[in-house]
This record gives C-alpha cells, sequence and structure tokens, in this order.
C-alpha cells in the first residue's frame, strides 16, 4: 500500500490512511521515478530570449529548463542561460525554435543610423 499523494510506502503493515496526507492508500508500491536526460539545445545571455522561449515551451508542454538563468541577473554576460531539453525532445524543439531571431546578448553594440550619419 502507499499513498498516491506523496508517494510514501507503508508495505503491508495494515494502514488503510497515510499518516501525512489523510487520504486512502492504493494497492501495490509507488511506481520508480522517470529520469530524464537533458541536452543542450542553445545558450543565449538574453533575458527576454529566455521569456519569449519559455512561453513556446510551456505552450507546447515540453519539459526542459534553464541552466544558468539567474546567474544572468547577478553577472550579466558572464555565464550564458542554457536550454536543456528532454534528449527524446532535441527534434522536436528546434523545429520549433528554428525561425525565431534571438539576440543572445540583449545588447545592440552596432551603430544606429542616427549615429553613423553624425
Amino acid at each position: 500500500m502507499f499513498c498516491p499523494r506523496c508517494k510514501d510506502d507503508y508495505g503491508d503493515e495494515g494502514h488503510t490512511r497515510c499518516v501525512d496526507c489523510g487520504i486512502d492508500l492504493v494497492p501495490g508500491h509507488p511506481p520508480e521515478p522517470e529520469y530524464i536526460k537533458f541536452e543542450q539545445v542553445l545558450s543565449t545571455y538574453n533575458p527576454l530570449d529566455v521569456a519569449l522561449i519559455k512561453s513556446i515551451l510551456d505552450g507546447e508542454g515540453i519539459v526542459y529548463y534553464f541552466h544558468g538563468e539567474n546567474f544572468m541577473v547577478i553577472r550579466p554576460l558572464v555565464e550564458p542561460a542554457r536550454l536543456m531539453v528532454d534528449q527524446r525532445e532535441v527534434e522536436t524543439v528546434k523545429e520549433l525554435l528554428k525561425d525565431l531571431r534571438l539576440t543572445f546578448t540583449g545588447l545592440n553594440l552596432s551603430k544606429s543610423e542616427e549615429e553613423e550619419e553624425d
């Protein structure tokens, strides 16, 4: 018997309710956790790129995370945020993001047309 909410395994001790959650136990043993192997798809220094990519991947229900995303705020342009996705979904993600024009740095180091005229 195990709790379907917290996954505590009670074995065959005669319990019918979870001590922590207070819900009915279900027969059997909790399922083994599924481990995900992540693979890097791209990296960027721009928080706006991160937000855009997140909205696209969330809309598609794709499992991902950005390694180093919070580090970008502390020390920008030192370490990029790396998009990590489930290795089984790498091709899908590449297809979804292929037409995006990402800035990667969030900075425009080229002169604008107005500056070039001066």
